[in-house]
């Protein structure tokens, strides 16, 4: 719609008119028999027909500015709200990174936000980041989410439905480059050890065992320690798997980067803030929604919730889980007897931003099966170098 048109009178009517309509086929959704893997074919191809029809109508008839969502209201400013960085200008932009400095997450804080001016300090447990954010000690944090090899973090995740204040401002995606790391001057034929973090060793195996010599290989719970450890006490003989980062931090050189086995090898960071703080949408802008909710009806009732996404051209590109603590055990009734199985709430990731009109809809109509719907961000992703 040309800017400053306001809708026609006829949209106005066409929208009375549907109401009615749209309220009677509600009615004939909540009615219909629930789906079932026993069903025929066909009564599932009618099911999923008539939810089409609903969304199609929905499409014709829905407004240029639609009402608002209460939780939207509640949890997301739009895209209009303005880059967080804009609005400490004139005074650096505090950040929560998790870790020690030499850290691969501080690697992140400085990769997403090289632009501004910025003071990033460490948090020693994951929990301080997200309570930095909620006690104005930080403006926004950093933490990591999922490893393309290892998959996700899940304390992150619990972390977030934890914390319901904060809430992904962005995310960044960076290509890991695990680097041996020795005192300045050490060459690989001085080497006796590597030591580093279990996660880099393992992404680092084959090329330690290719090695011109035998090494010891040693696990150590935070490489950034063991460099600063190396280079405090002048070790000679141990290399440390480490970021280009923690070289630079403590002094060390750098005798090969990328040492890690596979190229294909990711991390994912969450940029975090309180619910105030978003980006601004720019033209061509690829965003992101995290929404976490239980389902009434338990894991059965998956599908309908990606399905409600699905027919309304909204991607879904990842489904997480983790265990409901409100309610971890469902009690399912049965002639036989009870059977109690673990209850789950999921995290799933679809493509767009909630304030689209087909996402706010969605929403809406994820609300009616599930115990509770709970938006944890829409954001943009950048993939960093």
């Amino acid at each position: 719609m040309p800017t400053g048109l306001r809708p026609s009178t006829s949209s106005s009517c066409d929208a009375a008119i549907f109401r009615p309509i749209r309220a009677s086929l509600q009615q004939r959704r909540k009615e219909m028999p629930k789906l079932s893997p026993l069903r025929k074919a066909e009564e599932i191809a009618s099911t999923f027909g008539f939810e089409m029809a609903i969304v199609d109508l929905e499409r014709l008839f829905s407004k240029e500015a639609s009402e608002d969502h209460p939780l939207l209201r509640r949890k997301l400013a739009g895209p209009s709200a303005p880059f967080p960085a804009e609005r400490y200008a004139g005074k650096p932009l505090r950040v929560a990174y998790q870790g020690i400095p030499g850290s691969y997450c501080q690697e992140a804080a400085a990769k997403a936000f090289s632009s501004i001016r910025c003071e990033a300090f460490p948090c020693s447990h994951m929990e301080d980041a997200f309570q930095a954010l909620e006690e104005g000690d930080a403006n926004q944090a950093i933490v990591p989410v999922e490893n393309s090899i290892d998959g996700t973090i899940d304390r992150n995740f619990d972390l977030l439905l934890r914390h319901q204040d904060v809430e992904i401002i962005g995310e960044l995606v960076l290509p890991v480059n695990h680097c041996l790391l020795s005192l300045k001057g050490t060459s690989r034929s001085d080497l006796r050890r590597v030591i580093s973090h279990p996660q880099a060793l393992s992404h680092c195996r084959a090329k330690l065992e290719g090695f011109e010599r035998h090494l010891e290989i040693e696990e150590v719970p935070n490489a950034a320690e063991a460099a600063r450890y190396i280079s405090e006490n002048r070790i000679t003989d141990t290399a440390v798997i480490g970021s280009r980062i923690a070289a630079k931090e403590f002094g060390l050189e750098v005798l090969e980067q990328n040492f890690q086995d596979r190229s294909e090898n990711f991390n994912r960071f969450w940029q975090l803030g309180l619910g105030a703080q978003h980006q601004r949408r720019e033209l061509g802008d690829a965003w992101k929604t995290t929404v976490a909710f239980s389902l009434e009806k338990g894991v059965s009732d998956l599908f309908r919730a990606m399905w409600i996404f699905e027919s309304r051209d909204i991607s879904v590109t990842k489904v997480d889980h983790r265990p409901n603590r409100s309610n971890p055990i469902r009690v399912k009734e049965e002639s036989t007897g009870d059977h109690k199985y673990f209850d789950y709430v999921f995290v799933m990731d679809v493509e767009g931003s909630a304030s689209d009109s087909s996402m706010e809809k969605a929403l809406k109509v994820l609300e009616e099966i599930s115990g509770f719907v709970h938006v944890l961000g829409s954001y943009t992703c950048r993939l960093k170098n």
